[in-house]
């Protein structure tokens, strides 16, 4: 009996940690990062064809979720758009209005949501106060928020575009000016513009947005959407 267990234990502490160690890393490289296994997912992902592509766009109203369900009882996608097997390309608050796309291509999708495709997004934003050129070229350069410093965003005053009233209205204060700018920004950060302006003093009352890419909202008033070609 002691004779086994003598030669049970013939390796030292260090020996056996060491072989441990050994065998871990073996394992791990038997089986390649997660990341990696996605990516060579992504790149073997049959392409929707043409014919099957569906591309809708929607005219988001103010107060609907980017979504087609929901547990709450609030708007939702569901409550306009009837076709089948689209999801949102990208979000849209719920306070905010305006261009949503849908879509059923996930590499479309992709180019129109992932930063490195750098898809420019333009709103129009109707602002509380009357900001200056010194104020606009804060947000022309980059501002710095919680989540870190901004890219450059292209802004411009505007005269108020031709838009829908919103309903509700949105609350005004007396004797205050409100501004109407046109924001371009190639991010996608939470609720991004609304910090933007706020940061620079001028928060904002109502945020339509316009286009994402080569696609814009066009005439299509709240609730409304169409099939377009691409």
């Amino acid at each position: 009996m002691q004779t086994r267990s003598s030669r049970s234990s013939s390796k030292n502490p260090t020996q056996r940690t060491t072989n441990r160690f050994k065998q871990a890393d073996k394992a791990g490289k038997s089986k390649p990062h997660s990341s990696s296994n996605r990516k060579k997912a992504s790149a073997t992902k049959p392409r929707i064809s043409p014919e099957q592509r569906k591309v809708i766009v929607f005219n988001k109203p103010f107060d609907t979720l980017s979504q087609f369900t929901d547990g709450d009882g609030r708007k939702t996608l569901a409550d306009f758009i009837t076709t089948k097997d689209v999801y949102a390309a990208g979000r849209l608050d719920r306070d905010s209005e305006g261009l949503l796309v849908l879509t059923n291509d996930g590499i479309l999708q992709a180019k129109l949501t992932q930063p490195q495709s750098k898809s420019p997004k333009t709103y129009w934003v109707q602002v509380d106060g009357a900001p200056t050129e010194a104020d606009l070229d804060k947000l022309r350069k980059g501002v710095e928020l919680k989540d870190g410093m901004t890219l450059p965003a292209k802004v411009e005053i505007i005269t108020t575009p031709n838009v829908w009233e919103r309903n509700p209205p949105v609350r005004f204060r007396a004797n205050i000016p409100t501004t109407w700018l046109t924001v371009t920004i190639i991010e996608g950060r939470n609720r991004q513009v609304r910090r933007m302006t706020a940061h620079i003093g001028f928060p904002t009352l109502r945020l339509i947005r316009y286009s994402v890419g080569d696609i814009a909202l066009g005439d299509l008033q709240p609730g409304q959407w169409k099939e377009i070609s691409l």
